[in-house]
């Protein structure tokens, strides 16, 4: 890990390692059962999340998030609306989580969305593969000559990109044990990763909760088409919740089986992915991990977006264009631009049907995590559900000139087909309704020479006789418009690994004083955006305090009022650990007319002294990033010491 994370990340550590010292002392000694509550709870006070159920000893890979994380979170998913579906013109719908299994099937989750697990042969416990080879030859590598050092660390860059057998042999080749037991282990299995439910009091109707949000929108393709009078491109958005039953989840929120995904689908012509607005974003500088740098066991490297679309190292303008984009509000957030990377996926390791794919990757201390991928799909989705519904998911494309096109249809004897395949009819007639020339002929040729012709949908076989086809139909037509069936680029960002991230990345410890630490969130991101301190609890000073939040709340300023006992100081540090940027302090010089309060700044502590008046709109302003702190500072006095003074 590079140095600098590593020195940014060692004080939290510590910090999180010394109270957890703690809690395993008051456990040796047979503490009382409160004084370890006390100081397990001291780990989470803040209340940014926790793990679900806590009070019934909770549930792996399930999260609540409390009063900070839900306003942190609204506060992200707010911005993301802006900047994309807002700034981009984007259709946001909000669709069913509830999934009916054909439409899973058509998509490929329910044969292919799997990973592979291990099981301890004595006790059953299971364990996600690839999580168990990489934590077990990071330890071996500890007590490794270098030459076996050197073989692990090949196999952990490997390991996404491997199947069953790679992993099974590397299995043997470390005699890997069950970790906790040392038993021994089955074979690799592959485990689907979809919640199964069924739909309906009969339970006749098998269903799945969304392992992605992105299915809605593409069986809603037609209808969002219409409503952009039928024009490409257009991008449809979605915010919702996602479920996959994880093997063995860990790592906090980064791996988690319910969370939030904010996806965007931009639909486009295939033969044409440039995007309007490519030019704006051009010049944007961007730090790479290519396949091929990958492969040759080379660096990441810093580019320009527009370098890498020219180079053909990003496929096309469109995914480059929703890159830089990608990294503009990555930034926006607050994620260090140190931290963050585009890391291409390998050959092997890319979905079958995808063009490319690039995955927005952020340091923490769990190493790179993937937070954001940007995947062309190319059109395999829309395929999928039309070839298993027969509806048509495809957009129309003006041609240069009309072209006059040869028409082969099969006329179908539909009573003849409802009396042989009765319930089946239905699938049949539209599978035939659909056929191109070359099938279409294919049947009539076989009817003609052996007076039947088998036709396969989905598994089942149906034989067609010459009773059942009234006739071969050829004529031509005029055509003005070609049929298209577009592609698909795809932002998917997953939002609890954003946000886990983004606290990482701003968590900080005052040079002065180990012991105070603070989160700095951009104000526009901060759960709160700012405190209101009476200096002491002298009852002169409540008519101002509420006078002050009533104003703050007109300005939409989300605030808290804090009148507790204790110190200012005390006071302002504990507003620092929720990340609230701004202070107002209320003390006895508040009390004089013109009535003026001061104002300090989360991250630097410098305060200034300003009319009460001004309050709620320069801290509007600044919480939403229109006014920045060194503007206030000149245009307000400096305020050098607190009075503590009574009257």
């Amino acid at each position: 890990m590079d140095p600098e994370v590593e020195a940014l990340l060692a004080p939290l550590r510590a910090l999180v390692k010394e109270q957890g010292d703690v809690v395993r002392e008051l456990k040796t000694q047979k503490a009382p059962e409160m004084d370890v509550k006390k100081a397990v709870a001291e780990l989470k006070r803040r209340f940014f999340y926790d793990q679900s159920f806590a009070i019934y000893g909770g549930v792996s890979g399930q999260y609540d998030f409390g009063p900070m994380g839900c306003a942190l979170k609204g506060n992200l998913l707010n911005l993301w609306r802006s900047f994309f579906v807002m700034e981009e013109q984007m259709l946001e719908v909000d669709c069913t989580m509830l999934t009916p299994e054909p439409v899973l099937k058509a998509s490929g989750h329910v044969d292919k969305f799997a990973d592979l697990m291990v099981k301890d042969l004595k006790n059953g416990e299971c364990f996600r593969l690839d999580h168990l080879i990489k934590a077990q030859l990071e330890k071996s590598e500890k007590k490794a000559t270098a030459e076996v050092k050197a073989r692990c660390d090949d196999i952990i860059v490997k390991l996404d990109n491997m199947g069953a057998p790679e992993m099974s042999a590397i299995m043997k080749e470390f005699s890997m044990k069950s970790p906790v037991t040392n038993n021994d282990l089955s074979e690799p299995m592959e485990f689907n990763l979809m919640f199964q439910t069924h739909i309906g009091p009969t339970g006749l109707m098998k269903g799945f909760l969304r392992p992605e949000t992105a299915q809605g929108i593409f069986v809603n393709f037609k209808r969002l088409l219409e409503f952009n009078q039928g024009k490409l491109p257009f991008a449809a958005a979605q915010i919702g919740n996602a479920f996959r039953n994880e093997i063995s989840p860990r790592s906090g929120l980064l791996r988690v089986r319910e969370f939030t995904m904010a996806e965007i689908e931009h639909f486009c012509d295939p033969q044409d992915k440039s995007h309007p607005k490519f030019d704006d974003i051009r010049g944007t500088e961007i730090c790479l991990y290519s396949a091929a740098n990958q492969m040759e066991g080379k660096s990441v490297y810093k580019t320009t977006i527009g370098e890498a679309v020219d180079s053909s190292t990003v496929a096309n303008h469109t995914i480059g264009y929703f890159m830089a984009r990608i990294q503009q509000f990555l930034l926006k957030i607050g994620i260090d631009p140190k931290r963050l990377r585009f890391r291409q996926h390998m050959g092997n390791e890319m979905a079958h049907y995808a063009c490319d794919c690039w995955d927005a990757e952020i340091l923490t201390s769990y190493g790179w995590v993937e937070c954001v991928g940007c995947a062309d799909r190319s059109a395999f989705d829309l395929n999928q559900h039309y070839k298993a519904t027969g509806v048509k998911l495809c957009a129309e494309k003006p041609l240069p000139e009309p072209v006059m096109e040869n028409v082969v249809e099969l006329i179908t004897n539909k009573s003849a087909l409802g009396k042989t395949f009765k319930k089946e009819a239905k699938l049949l007639t539209t599978h035939l309704a659909n056929l191109d020339t070359a099938a279409v002929e294919s049947i009539e040729s076989s009817l003609n020479s052996t007076g039947q012709h088998s036709v396969e949908i989905d598994g089942q076989t149906f034989t067609l006789t010459k009773d059942m086809i009234v006739e071969v139909k050829r004529f031509q037509k005029k055509v003005f418009v070609e049929e298209i069936i577009p592609s698909v680029i795809e932002p998917s960002f997953g939002v609890g690994r954003i946000m886990y991230s983004l606290l990482e990345h701003s968590f900080r410890v005052r040079p002065d004083d180990e012991q105070r630490t603070y989160f700095s969130l951009p104000a526009w991101m901060a759960p709160i955006k700012c405190s209101v301190l009476p200096l002491s609890n002298n009852p002169d000073f409540i008519p101002l305090v509420k006078l002050l939040s009533k104003a703050l709340t007109e300005a939409e300023v989300s605030h808290k009022v804090d009148d507790s006992s204790g110190s200012i100081g005390k006071r302002y540090a504990r507003t620092d650990e929720v990340a609230v940027p701004f202070g107002i302090c209320v003390d006895f010089d508040s009390l004089k007319t013109p009535h003026t309060v001061t104002v300090r700044e989360r991250d630097s502590t410098l305060q200034v002294r300003m009319p009460v008046d001004d309050v709620p709109e320069v801290l509007r302003r600044m919480s939403q990033g229109k006014l920045l702190w060194d503007d206030v500072m000149k245009k307000y006095p400096k305020f050098e010491q607190q009075q503590s003074s009574q009257k």
